[in-house]
């Protein structure tokens, strides 16, 4: 049998030919992936408490699927479901941070992770002697604004703003060890 044949049956002869213009095109089918990776996605873009609906809305499903993910969801601490007319969901930034921390615990071992916060300390040292304070919500980019530009500024306290989270999570890493060194506490 030639696997090229096409058998009699498989189309009448005076049918047509499907339309493929009605259906989805490539990139619609394969735009966002699953319901839940897109839900996922939106819950973690929140800024605010958010409907149901308008997360929906966001992730391209419909609303009770939704209702039904984000219930989901809150039960594995990922959202916290605020009360009322409507009910609102929001991320929950204690689960976003302990997930952080072990992905951490999981990539590195303990000596990589002070090694990285030894040279987080350092960078950030050297921010807070570039604008001669200890914290970035002290620099005013306008009194600044001589040798570089604003934007140059900015970028720069934010990198600083970044360095400083990076640091906090690998100092909580480091405070609660690694799972294979038994949870013993590692010094920097």
């Amino acid at each position: 049998m030639d696997l090229t044949d096409i058998p009699d049956d498989v189309r009448e002869p005076n049918e047509e030919p499907p339309d493929f213009t009605d259906w989805d095109t490539p990139e619609e089918v394969l735009k966002g992936g699953p319901t839940r990776e897109r839900l996922l996605g939106v819950i973690l873009q929140l800024r605010t408490p958010t409907k149901v609906a308008g997360i929906a809305a966001q992730a391209n499903c419909d609303t009770e699927t939704a209702r039904d993910y984000l219930e989901w969801f809150t039960s594995m601490g990922m959202t916290r479901e605020i009360p009322g007319r409507p009910v609102r969901y929001e991320r929950n930034e204690s689960y976003l941070r302990w997930r952080r921390i072990e992905r951490i615990r999981e990539q590195y071992s303990d000596s990589e992770i002070v090694e990285e916060l030894k040279e987080t300390m350092a960078q950030l040292e050297e921010y807070r002697a570039r604008f001669d304070t200890s914290s970035p919500d002290d620099v005013s980019l306008v009194d600044e604004s001589g040798e570089s530009s604003v934007e140059e500024l900015w970028e720069a306290v934010s990198e600083w703003k970044t360095l400083e989270q990076r640091a906090e999570l690998l100092d909580a890493a480091r405070q609660n060890g690694h799972p294979s060194s038994g949870g013993a506490r590692v010094d920097a």
